[in-house]
């Protein structure tokens, strides 16, 4: 599966796109999969270093415990309340865990909160890019599989 520098590397416009969604928020939603298969919602950061998309949490929280055991999950940027809204982006993919403590230091920084944390690289499955059209009359979604390149669809 793709590193996210791999997606930038394929589709520079559209990543470059993804990544402004990405970043206009602090806090993104993570899904992921409970022990029982369903799905669990959780406030996340998030880190573009090195040329991957990580994932950060606490120390053995349930996300965290969630990743571990099943490495799938889905992310959506967040996005502004109408009427402010132009789109956002969600990523799809799995995990998987670095316990490298040097690695995790050049990614979370001097500044990360004391004591041990847990850290993850994304593999991407999926990018999704939502917006207004132009004009702002309807919706284009766009998406890029791997080995499928991007999709356009607009909603009227």
């Amino acid at each position: 599966m793709p590193s996210w520098r791999e997606v930038e590397a394929e589709v520079p416009e559209f990543a470059a796109l993804a990544r402004a969604f990405f970043d206009a928020h602090a806090h993104k939603t993570l899904a992921t999969l409970r022990r029982d298969g369903s799905p669990r919602i959780s406030g996340s950061e998030v880190d573009f270093a090195e040329g991957e998309l990580w994932l950060g949490s606490m120390w053995r929280s349930l996300k965290a415990l969630d990743l571990r055991r099943d490495p799938r999950f889905a992310l959506h940027s967040g996005s502004a309340a109408p009427p402010n809204w132009t789109g956002d982006a969600k990523v799809a993919g799995r995990v998987e865990e670095v316990t490298d403590p040097e690695l995790i230091t050049a990614i979370t920084g001097e500044g990360a909160p004391p004591g041990p944390s847990h850290l993850f690289r994304t593999h991407i499955v999926k990018l999704v890019v939502v917006c207004l059209g132009d004009p702002p009359d309807h919706i284009v979604i766009e998406s890029w599989h791997a080995g499928r390149g991007v999709e356009r669809r607009e909603r009227r």
